[in-house]
């Protein structure tokens, strides 16, 4: 269970607090991941029915250091397969659009009014390929499901397509592949830019209180006990 504070300065103060019952090293490494986390990049995938895959992808943005993905449920619940996504879901920022008329729809239109481009992973000749799609403004990869792709909703309200440079007799890789090649080659692209890709103070301030609390035990107990001799000062 984590703790969330509206106020930013107490929030900073409970992250400092925690930071103290961490090691060194783990600390060290919770600002290093927090550096190279991004969030002008985003995977949203439709309607997937494997638990492996979209436990693998999960597993591949949060290794890329792709900090949301956004769940858009069909005929097929969410669920994590927790030996494939081996705990990256618990570093990422989840969104999760349960089953409902429109809600393919309803996550693009939001995404695009956060400033993202939309684009389609169709493998079709309308598509352009990776290299050709630009980096100017943050992009969101659509991802369908594994048998039938991207439904049409998602298709029609994207702003383009983007495809896969493909050399043999099959055309499509399965899902969670084509997700790890997108990621790598974006953030790898992304990374070599004089862009601001990383997050805000501000963002990093938010998952960094969120990360120490899911890095100590009875975190929920460290917080009241401070709190406590807080109000005692």
């Amino acid at each position: 269970m984590i703790t969330r504070f509206e106020d930013r300065n107490l929030q900073n103060e409970i992250s400092e607090y925690l930071s103290t019952f961490l090691t060194e090293e783990r600390l060290e490494r919770i600002h290093h991941v927090l550096s190279n986390r991004t969030r002008y990049l985003t995977v949203v995938v439709e309607d997937l029915y494997q638990t492996q895959n979209i436990s693998a992808v999960m597993r591949s943005c949060e290794c890329m250091g792709i900090q949301d993905v956004h769940v858009v449920e069909g005929e097929n619940e969410f669920n994590i397969h927790k030996a494939i996504s081996m705990g990256s879901d618990k570093w990422l920022s989840i969104h999760h659009y349960p089953k409902a008329e429109g809600n393919m729809r309803h996550c693009i239109q939001q995404l695009q009014q956060k400033g993202y481009r939309v684009a389609a992973t169709l493998p079709g000749n309308d598509s352009v390929y990776m290299e050709e799609l630009p980096l100017d403004k943050p992009i969101a990869f659509l991802f369908g499901t594994e048998l039938t792709g991207l439904s049409q909703e998602a298709i029609v309200h994207a702003d383009c397509s983007v495809k896969i440079p493909m050399y043999g007799f099959t055309t499509s890789f399965n899902i969670s592949n084509s997700v790890a090649i997108i990621a790598d080659y974006f953030t790898e692209k992304l990374r070599k830019t004089s862009i601001n890709w990383q997050l805000s103070e501000e963002e990093r301030d938010y998952l960094l209180c969120e990360w120490v609390q899911k890095s100590v035990k009875n975190p929920e107990l460290l917080i009241k006990n401070f709190l406590e001799k807080k109000s005692c000062r």
